[in-house]
């Protein structure tokens, strides 16, 4: 097994036990175990568990918003961009393995711990609220806020209740505020 295998095999392992049962829950020698990658190995790829988590999150942000901006992507307009974020958000708020937002799961465990990971939950939201933006369409900034609110709201919503239903009372309330004009009341 080479360094690459080996990065993806913990990386397959810390995303399902990190995301299931949290990250200080989760030690390194069950990330050892689950992914079948010998110890010495582990740490020559993952010096420690922060670059490990760090990792995860780094990889799951690259996947999660490159689907959610390729879904956006076909859109003809910013009310049916908007529709489809939370038509996306329905479908993932009903997978069976759902447990809310990893990045906010991640800061509420470690709150600011680790610079690098509070670096990537950090940049994460911040490439959501430029996806909103441009699903929004030009000249809304306040509007992409109030959708980046909603969006972050029906994802705790969900991961209490999982479900499509929090998507799309949110996918209403941001067709409202499309209609509205967006911007401050």
């Amino acid at each position: 097994m080479d360094d690459e295998e080996a990065r993806t095999r913990l990386l397959d392992a810390a995303e399902a036990l990190f995301y299931s049962e949290g990250i200080q829950a989760v030690g390194m020698d069950r990330i050892r175990t689950e992914s079948g990658v010998p110890l010495k190995r582990l740490y020559k790829v993952f010096p420690a568990k922060e670059a490990l988590v760090t990792a995860y999150l780094d990889r799951r942000d690259r996947r999660w918003t490159a689907s959610l901006r390729d879904a956006a992507a076909g859109a003809a307009d910013p009310a049916e961009a908007v529709g489809v974020v939370f038509e996306w958000l329905a479908q993932w708020f009903s997978e069976p393995d759902f447990r809310g937002c990893a990045f906010l799961n991640a800061y509420g465990e470690l709150g600011t711990g680790p610079a690098a990971v509070l670096d990537v939950v950090r940049r994460h939201k911040t490439e959501l609220r430029e996806l909103l933006a441009e699903a929004a369409g030009p000249g809304r900034g306040d509007l992409a806020e109030q959708l980046l609110i909603l969006v972050e709201g029906a994802t705790v919503v969900a991961a209490l209740n999982p479900g499509p239903a929090p998507a799309h009372h949110a996918a209403a309330m941001a067709a409202a505020l499309m209609r509205a004009g967006g911007g401050p009341a």
